[in-house]
């Protein structure tokens, strides 16, 4: 007998009542991707130079503004939903937890939120940028989930064996018919998740810096986004039968790509950063003498211990037994 369904069940529901307090699955899959967002990017930014703390703080700046920026981007690009007849009205664009934030937005103002954060505590923009690069992509792959809860973000109707099943009411008006749907927001969770261990691998693998690994991640979110947009059903703004948001990937996707390769040929290499401060000889003083004090350091240490030791090991000569024979007159 065979239990395994043809289809992708979705949940039958995305709200809890924790008493008054609503738990929106919606709103929980953003902060556990936040979470991991910034644990993760800590680690990162830890093995490059910076200080345990400083991503949390910066943090504290881009997540508001990356919310706020998604969010502005949904409701201009979808303003039929809220402000045409029969619309959700202008209240409803203030309700996020049912769902509806453009990443294009939220990493345009999360940027701007997190080059301030990373401004007012003296973090370089680029280097902290690379740390936090995987990190959104595994966060975007978490978020994904709400969707799946929400049931929304769903491509063509397809009767492949995980086809995503979504209830009469969330289907739209001319698919009606159709029981089950292109996964898509399950296809991008799964993009992004591929995306965060390759980025990961090539920053390893290549040493990347200077914002290199975020535009590597970005070039390659767009190549996934871009195919994606062109399965889903939902309502958009087109452009020459074309969705919107594939324009915005092609040239999101294409400046990063060029600056890729520009930022190649002009900044070879990592940055070398120590206590979450650029290393450039000439232009950091302090922070050049700071690295030199714990080079000093570890080398007076290792002569100390070199010290311990018998002549013998220090001069690397036999140690003789016995009293030296006298040569022969």
């Amino acid at each position: 007998m065979n239990f395994i369904p043809a289809f992708i069940p979705s949940p039958p529901q995305s709200v809890w009542q924790l008493g008054p307090i609503p738990l929106r699955a919606y709103a929980f899959f953003i902060l556990v991707g936040i979470f991991v967002a910034v644990w993760l990017g800590n680690k990162r930014w830890i093995a490059r130079g910076g200080l345990d703390g400083q991503v949390a703080d910066i943090a504290m700046w881009a997540v508001p503004f990356g919310i706020i920026g998604g969010r502005l981007y949904h409701v201009m690009t979808d303003w039929e939903l809220y402000f045409s007849e029969g619309g959700k009205g202008f209240l409803g664009a203030f309700r996020i937890w049912e769902g509806g934030l453009g990443i294009w937005g939220a990493l345009a103002l999360g940027g701007v939120g997190a080059w301030i954060g990373a401004k007012r505590i003296g973090v370089p923009f680029a280097p902290f940028a690379d740390s936090i690069a995987p990190g959104i992509a595994f966060a975007q792959a978490i978020g994904r989930l709400g969707n799946w809860f929400n049931q929304e973000l769903f491509g063509r109707p397809t009767t492949l064996p995980w086809g995503l099943e979504i209830a009469t009411p969330n289907r739209p008006t001319e698919f009606s018919q159709f029981e089950t749907f292109h996964p898509t927001f399950l296809y991008e969770a799964l993009a992004c998740v591929a995306i965060g261990f390759l980025i990961i691998w090539a920053d390893k693998r290549y040493v990347m810096g200077h914002g290199r690994v975020f535009a590597l991640y970005a070039a390659l979110y767009c190549s996934a986004r871009g195919l994606i947009e062109t399965m889903r059903i939902d309502d958009a703004h087109h452009i020459l039968g074309i969705r919107f948001n594939v324009f915005t990937a092609l040239f999101i996707g294409a400046m990063s790509l060029l600056y890729l390769v520009r930022s190649s040929e002009k900044n070879p290499g990592r940055e070398l950063m120590f206590e979450g401060k650029l290393v450039i000889q000439g232009q950091e003083p302090e922070v050049a003498d700071a690295t030199k004090i714990v080079v000093e350091a570890k080398v007076s240490e290792n002569s100390d211990s070199q010290s311990n030791r018998s002549p013998a090991v220090q001069t690397g000569e036999p140690k003789q037994r016995g009293r030296r024979a006298k040569p022969k007159q």
